[in-house]
Parts: structure tokens; sequence; C-alpha cells
């Protein structure tokens, strides 16, 4: 960790494609315990930033510092596998599909990531993914298939895979996108349930500002890939600065 124990410290990013640039220069701190929620836009940049910060994505300039391990983006990145496959290790993320491993079982696929990636024990591995079902809602659920589980449920199992590797931190990518407004809520319980009682830190780019205010430490609107601005979900709701973040946020609630 650094001096001031960020979790996450994400300095100068930028990313582009080609000649379009999507991340502009982004400064963005997580610290132990903090939920920080990222909206705005369909292409303003959020779901860009989480793939930068796991790598998904080479960031084409800045720093990205997770769990103590930095790495710089530019050309050279794919050249440091090493320690991106080190910094990921301190990541979970869940997507807005749940890219489950359709032939494996809940608890297996629970179990694949500790067992390759850390080489745990496979009877050790198994012990702590019925824990994190069992965290998740879905301990008798263990020995079904996806297709056997409600969406819901599904990235239920997605969220407790990520923290089958014991992460620092969890990147959720506007998870219940793809849900049913009945199947939203139950994602977002076990969710709020990570921030209250674990204190897990997060970064949840979502437009659930329900949940927003209730859990988040700190809200970030992006805008044409730069943060414009960021404080509580009461400063946000109550006080926004700009005229940009306030016509969003009317047009979401």
């Amino acid at each position: 960790m650094t001096s001031t124990e960020a979790v996450v410290r994400v300095e100068g990013l930028h990313k582009r494609f080609g000649r379009l640039e999507v991340l502009k220069g982004v400064d963005l701190t997580l610290h132990p315990g903090e939920v920080v929620v990222i909206f705005g836009r369909s292409g303003s940049g959020k779901s860009t930033l989480l793939r930068c910060v796991n790598f998904l994505e080479d960031p084409s300039e800045g720093t990205v510092e997770v769990g103590g391990v930095r790495l710089g983006g530019g050309h050279r990145t794919r050249r440091k596998l090493a320690q991106i496959r080190q910094l990921r290790l301190h990541v979970g993320m869940v997507f807005q599909q749940f890219n489950l491993f359709p032939h494996m079982t809940a608890v297996e696929n629970l179990m694949v990531a500790p067992l390759c990636a850390k080489g745990v024990d496979k009877g050790a591995a198994r012990k702590h993914a019925l824990e994190m079902l069992d965290r998740v809602g879905l301990a008798d659920k263990a020995d079904e298939h996806p297709i056997r589980l409600s969406g819901g449920q599904q990235q239920r199992v997605a969220i407790a895979r990520a923290l089958a590797m014991k992460p620092d931190v969890m990147l959720f990518d506007e998870p219940t996108s793809s849900l049913d407004p009945e199947l939203t809520g139950e994602v977002l319980a076990v969710m709020k349930s990570l921030a209250t009682e674990s204190h897990m830190p997060m970064m949840v780019v979502t437009h659930e500002m329900g949940f927003a205010r209730e859990v988040a430490d700190r809200m970030v609107f992006f805008h044409e890939g730069s943060i414009l601005e960021e404080g509580s979900p009461e400063q946000m709701f109550g006080a926004t600065r700009f005229a940009e973040t306030k016509t969003f946020l009317n047009a979401v609630l």
C-alpha cells in the first residue's frame, strides 16, 4: 500500500481507441471500506475506467495502482503480463453479463479461479466457495448449473465467484442492467451487505441512484471522458455544481 493507504489509485489515466480519446486524464482514489459510485451518460468512459483498472484494457497513458501493485500504461503494457496477473489477484470484477461457465455447477464456477490462479487445494477451494455462496444467499444452489438459476441468482453467483479470490477491491460494471426489475433488488441487497457489513471497498458503475443515495460514500460524475464533479450523495442530490450533472440526475430519478 502507499503511504495514504489507498486501495486503488488512478493517476493521469488516458485511453484512446485509435483517434477516439475515451478517457482524458482521470485521477481517482478508493480508500479502505469506501464505496464510490460512478455515474454518467452512456459512452462517457465509466466502464472503460473499470476495465483499465483491471487491465482488461491497456491504458494509453497514466498509472494504476491496486493493492500496492503499480503499473503504467502505454504501448509496452503487454510486456508486463506477470505484473498484470499480480495486480488482478487483488481485484474482483462483476460485469453486466454473468459470464458463468455453463458446463460447471455454481460451486465449480467459484472454485476454478482459486485452483488455477492461486494453486489453492481443491478441498480448501470448495470449502471457501461454499462459504461465499452462503454469503450471497445461495448455499442451496451449489450443485445447480447456471441454466437452472434465475438471472438474479446467476449474478449473485458471479459476485460470489469474484469474492472467492479474496480481493482487496470489488469492481461492478452495471451489474443490474441486464436484469428484470424484480431481480435487481436481490443483487443490490448483496452489494449493500458487502458495503455495510463486510466493508469491502467498491467501485460501482450504475444508474441505480437509490443504491447510490443509500450506500455510496462518494459519487463521481463522468462527462465526456473526464470527472466533471464528485462529492457525497447529499452534495450530488442536493447541491450539484454543474448543469450536466443536474440534467442527468433529473433524467434518471
